[in-house]
This record gives structure tokens, C-alpha cells and sequence, in this order.
């Protein structure tokens, strides 16, 4: 492992360690278009040829979070100076707590390597510009590899859609080794272990919608989320300290992102009204055995599974039923200013 990722995990593993899960980042909107910028002015011609793809490109919908070829340009062909920028780019997006879950999501490859004996790379992980980075038209960003896909777009200066947002952690526990105690995505699981097992016998047997967990994510690498119907224990069936704990575990994903973009989102979860948010279960509670949650409101679906490798191998998604990528801002956008369509 270089220099770079150990002082990363480091890092990582103190903050998420000693935080409560509260901090968000702070700044504008404006760095991110400058951070972009600065991204792209580092590479080189032929770096930053693969690296810029057309916002309207089907590619941008293209996502997943398993190892695999990526458009962009990844990690290991950046030198010193464009990897920083592209950590700069990165930090620019999320909260402090974000960028930890993150750089951490991406040494644990290294930790995997270790404990597989075989190949895993932490610097297979892909930078990718979707048009041009702008104040005024339509653009975008992703970062994606193995456990990691989160996607940026932009509208008229403002960052409208950071969904669909992926993090997995394998292991989800580190056992061994130096970086023994590490658990990349603690309190997405604790903090739901605490409200399923806050439930009395009647709201339990809403809440449980299976005794055996699904081995994966459900809305999987879909590009539209489609999970049908609320299942679970409606807020509104929970007390007042239990949906505060609910309200705490929505918080821990969209926390992960900066200031302003958490706070809109979670005021618009808010409007819709929080007593209309599903939580629902599968699998056991105790540690080892296989488990799975959701939480599902009107306009989004936090999905939490932990089942592969004697549970011991986590994966999270955010979706927003509307506007993942950006979609419903940008259809407003085009109808407001059909001029900008193609640019």
C-alpha cells in the first residue's frame, strides 16, 4: 500500500472512529465548478480527451458498483498533482464524514487484497467529466469503482441531483491486520439495529417483512429505482423517539454530502411529511447473521444490505425516485430554456 492510502485510511479510521455521525461540510457551490475546472486543466491532452464525455451521453446513466471497465480516467494514471485534484473535486461535493467514508471505501481495496491474496487495486477507481463545468449549463460529474459510484449533476450553478449514491465496505468489519476495528459504514448499521430493536412486538411484526434477508440490494444498478409500494412500519406507527432515531439514519446517508445540498433535501423529505416514511426489515439482528433494511419515502429509498461473506460485506444505495441524475431538474430546466438543450 503507498504512502498515499495508508496516510488515507489513517485518516479515515480516526475520524469515522471518534465522530458521532453528525458533521456535514460547508462551503459553495461555486468551488465545485472551480475544482472541476482545476481537475481538468491538470490533465494532460490525451487524459483529458477520456475523461470528458457529453452530458447528453448515454454514459452518464451508465452506472454500477462491481469491478469492472470504466470510461473516465482513473487513479493510477494520474501523477501526484492530478490525483490531488481530483481529491479536491471530491471533498468539494461531500461533507467532511463523506470524503472519510469514501477514501476509506476505496483502501479497503488494499485491505481485501490482503486478506484474498489476490488482485485488488485502490487506484481502479475512474474520474469522469460530463460537459463542460459551468455555472450556466448543464453539467455533471461521477467517481466510480469497485464499492463507490456517486453521481453529480449541475444545473444553472446549483448541484441538483448527488443520486443514485453508492457505498459498500468489504469487509464491513476489518478483523485483522493494522486497520483491525475499522468499520468503514458503523452507524448505518448500528443506528438501525437500535430502531428495529427499539420496536414492540406489534410494530415488529410490520416491520419485519422477512426472516431471511435478500443477498443484495434490491434496486440493484437499475437506472430508474422501481420498488414498488411502501412496505414496513410507517413512521406514523412509531413514538416520538423512534422516529427521531429513523430521522438520524436518513440523516447518516445525506449527511454525506455537503452543507447546502443536505439541507434541501432533508427540508423537502420534511415537506412531504415524515410520518409517510416506511422502515422495513429482513434477517436477524444479531451480528453474523445476514440482514437488510430500507427505508422508503415518497420521493427516495435508502437500501441497506449486509449478507455476502458470512455478513460481514455491506452495501448502501440512495435513490431518488424522480430525479436521480438530475432528470426532473433538467426536464424543468429545458422546458424553462430549450436553447440550452444542446451546447
Amino acid at each position: 500500500m503507498s504512502n498515499f492510502y495508508r496516510g488515507l485510511i489513517v485518516a479515515a479510521y480516526l475520524f469515522l472512529a471518534e465522530s458521532n455521525g453528525q458533521q456535514k461540510g460547508e462551503g459553495s457551490t461555486v468551488e465545485v465548478v472551480e475544482a472541476a475546472i482545476q481537475f481538468v486543466n491538470e490533465l494532460d491532452s490525451e487524459l483529458g480527451t477520456r475523461a470528458r464525455i457529453a452530458f447528453e451521453d448515454d454514459e452518464r446513466l451508465n452506472w454500477h458498483f462491481i469491478p469492472r471497465r470504466r470510461k473516465g480516467v482513473s487513479l493510477k494514471e494520474m501523477n501526484d498533482r492530478q490525483r490531488r485534484a481530483a481529491h479536491a473535486l471530491l471533498k468539494s461535493t461531500l461533507s467532511e464524514r463523506g470524503y472519510s467514508k469514501a477514501t476509506a471505501v476505496i483502501v479497503l481495496e488494499s485491505v481485501l487484497r490482503e486478506i484474498e491474496g489476490r488482485h485488488r487495486d485502490p487506484d481502479l477507481y475512474y474520474l469522469t467529466i460530463f460537459g463542460a463545468p459551468s455555472r450556466i449549463q448543464p453539467w455533471g460529474w461521477r467517481i466510480e469503482g469497485h464499492h463507490l459510484s456517486v453521481n453529480y449533476s449541475s444545473v444553472t450553478n446549483k448541484l441538483v441531483a448527488t443520486t443514485p449514491t453508492f457505498f459498500g465496505a468489504n469487509p464491513a468489519n476489518v478483523r485483522g491486520g493494522p486497520h483491525k476495528g475499522l468499520r468503514v459504514l458503523k452507524f448505518e448499521e448500528d443506528l438501525a439495529k437500535e430502531l428495529v430493536l427499539s420496536l414492540d412486538d406489534r410494530q415488529r411484526a410490520k416491520a419485519i417483512i422477512s426472516a431471511r434477508a435478500p443477498s443484495d440490494i434490491i434496486t440493484g444498478s437499475d437506472r430508474e429505482a422501481d420498488i414498488g409500494k411502501p412496505s414496513g412500519i410507517a413512521a406514523s406507527d412509531m413514538s416520538h423517539d423512534q422516529r427521531a432515531l429513523l430521522m438520524r439514519l436518513v440523516e447518516e446517508y445525506i449527511n454525506n454530502f455537503r452543507t447546502e445540498i443536505a439541507d434541501e433535501y432533508l427540508a423537502a423529505i420534511g415537506k412531504d411529511g415524515i410520518e409517510k416514511i416506511h422502515f422495513a426489515w429482513a434477517g436477524g439482528t444479531t451480528e453474523g447473521e445476514g440482514n437488510y433494511y430500507r427505508i422508503h419515502g415518497p420521493r427516495f429509498v435508502l437500501e441497506y444490505d449486509n449478507t455476502q461473506d458470512d455478513a460481514n460485506h455491506v452495501h448502501t444505495v440512495w435513490r431518488d425516485f424522480k430525479n436521480d441524475f438530475g432528470i426532473d431538474y433538467l426536464k424543468r430546466h429545458y422546458e424553462i430554456s430549450p436553447h440550452h438543450k444542446k451546447h
